[in-house]
C-alpha cells in the first residue's frame, strides 16, 4: 500500500529547508500523489504539523475511502472553494505560504494573496513535481502495468490492421482496447500517421487509409490507476520506400546509443547529445527537431526533460521516454520510443516490444 503520509512528510522537509510554513496544493495530480484522492476540484493544505483536504459534498465519502485518517473540510454546496480556503488559512496564522503558480489562474493567485491572511506568498519555491521525479516501488509497478496494457493493445491492433482502416479507426481501436483491458483510457490522443503525415511529430489521426502508403507511425500509451505509458513504433506495410531503411536504422541506432549511456549521474543533455550525434553523422541532424525524451508518471510529460538545454543528472528511480525521430516534410518520419527506468547501476528498458524493422514489417489484411 502506498505510504501517502511519507510523501507528505518529504514535502514538509522541503518546506522546512525553504523556511516556509505551509503549501497549498491545487494541481489535481499533485493532490493525488500526496493523498491517493482520485477526484478533482479539491485543494490540499500541507503544513508543518497538519494536513487538510478542502473539498465539497460530492467527494466526502470518496475521500473517506481513499484517504483514511486525512483531516477534511467539506464546504457547503452554496460555498465557493476559494473563500473557504482563505478562511481556513486565516485560522492557522501562516507566515510563508507556498502556492503552485503553474496550476493557478492570475485571478485566483491574486485572491489568495489578498485574502489568505498570510505574511508572505511564495511562488513555487517548493515543487511537488520534484518529489514525483523519483518513482517509488508502487509507482514503478503501476507504470509496468500501464506499459503492459499498451503493448497488448498494440499487438492486437497490429495483428488485425487492414488496408481499408483509416488512421482514426486505428486510434479509436487503441482507445477501446485500453479500456477493455482495464485501463481508464489512452495516455493521450493516439497519434496514427500514414506516410507523409508521419512528418508531423504530433499529427492527429485523420481519414488517411492505412494502405495508402508504405508505412504508418503509431504513438500511443495506456493510463492505469492514473499512471501513463508512452510508446512509438513505425510499421512497414508494403514495399520499402526509398531512404526508409537508412532513416529507420539511423533512428534505431540513435535510440540504442542513448539508452546504452543512461545511468545515475549522467547529464540528460549528454544523453540527448549522444543520440543527436548519431543522426548528425548521417547528415540528418536538422530533421531531428525535438528533445530526446521526458519523464512519465501521473502526467504524460513530467520532469526530467532529455534535451540539450537541460543540464541535470539522471537519478535512480526516474522513468523517462527515449524517442529520437527523423522527419522529412512531404516524405514522412520515423520515431522509435520506449520507456526507460534509471536503476542504481544503469537503466532498464521497461517496454518489451521489438524495435527491429523485421518485427515491425506486417502484411495488411484486406
Amino acid at each position: 500500500m502506498t505510504d501517502y503520509l511519507s510523501r507528505r512528510n518529504r514535502l514538509r522537509q522541503l518546506l522546512s529547508e525553504a523556511s516556509c510554513d505551509a503549501m497549498l496544493i491545487t494541481n489535481v495530480n499533485n493532490v493525488r500523489y500526496l493523498t491517493g484522492f482520485t477526484g478533482d476540484d479539491s485543494f490540499l493544505l500541507v503544513g508543518q504539523s497538519e494536513d487538510l483536504m478542502l473539498s465539497d459534498p460530492r467527494y466526502e465519502i470518496q475521500i473517506g475511502q481513499e484517504c483514511p485518517g486525512l483531516a477534511t473540510w467539506i464546504r457547503k454546496p452554496s460555498e465557493l472553494i476559494l473563500p473557504v480556503t482563505c478562511e481556513q488559512l486565516k485560522k492557522r496564522s501562516i507566515g510563508a505560504l507556498v502556492l503552485e503558480t503553474g496550476s493557478l489562474s492570475v485571478d485566483t493567485f491574486d485572491a489568495l494573496a489578498a485574502d489568505a491572511g498570510v505574511r508572505e506568498i511564495v511562488k513555487s519555491k517548493v515543487r511537488v513535481e520534484s518529489l514525483r521525479e523519483i518513482k517509488d516501488a508502487d509507482e514503478i509497478e503501476t507504470l509496468r502495468r500501464a506499459i503492459e496494457v499498451a503493448e497488448r493493445v498494440f499487438c492486437s491492433v497490429k495483428a488485425q490492421m487492414t488496408a481499408r482502416q483509416t488512421e482514426l479507426d486505428v486510434a479509436n481501436e487503441l482507445e477501446r482496447l485500453v479500456r477493455q483491458l482495464g485501463g481508464s483510457g489512452c495516455s493521450f490522443t493516439p497519434i496514427v500517421a500514414v506516410g507523409p503525415r508521419a512528418a508531423l511529430p504530433h499529427a492527429r489521426a485523420g481519414n488517411s487509409l492505412i494502405g495508402s502508403d508504405s508505412f504508418v507511425l503509431i504513438d500511443w500509451g495506456a493510463t492505469v490507476d492514473g499512471y501513463r505509458s508512452d510508446l512509438t513504433r513505425v510499421l512497414l506495410t508494403s514495399k520499402i520506400p526509398p531512404k526508409f531503411l537508412q532513416v529507420y536504422e539511423t533512428v534505431l541506432a540513435a535510440q540504442k546509443a542513448a539508452i546504452a549511456a543512461m545511468a545515475p549521474g549522467v547529464m540528460v543533455s549528454e544523453v540527448d547529445r549522444i543520440a543527436r550525434s548519431v543522426i548528425e553523422k548521417e547528415g540528418m541532424g536538422e530533421q531531428f527537431n525535438h528533445g530526446l525524451g521526458h519523464g512519465i508518471g501521473l502526467d504524460i510529460h513530467e520532469a526530467p526533460r532529455l534535451g540539450k538545454n537541460h543540464d541535470r543528472p539522471l537519478q535512480a528511480g526516474m522513468v523517462v521516454t527515449v524517442e529520437p525521430g527523423i522527419y522529412f516534410p512531404g516524405w514522412g518520419g520515423v520515431r522509435i520510443e520506449d520507456d526507460v527506468l534509471i536503476t542504481e547501476s544503469g537503466c532498464e528498458v521497461m517496454s518489451s516490444l521489438p524495435t527491429d524493422l523485421a518485427s515491425n514489417t506486417i502484411e495488411l489484411l484486406n
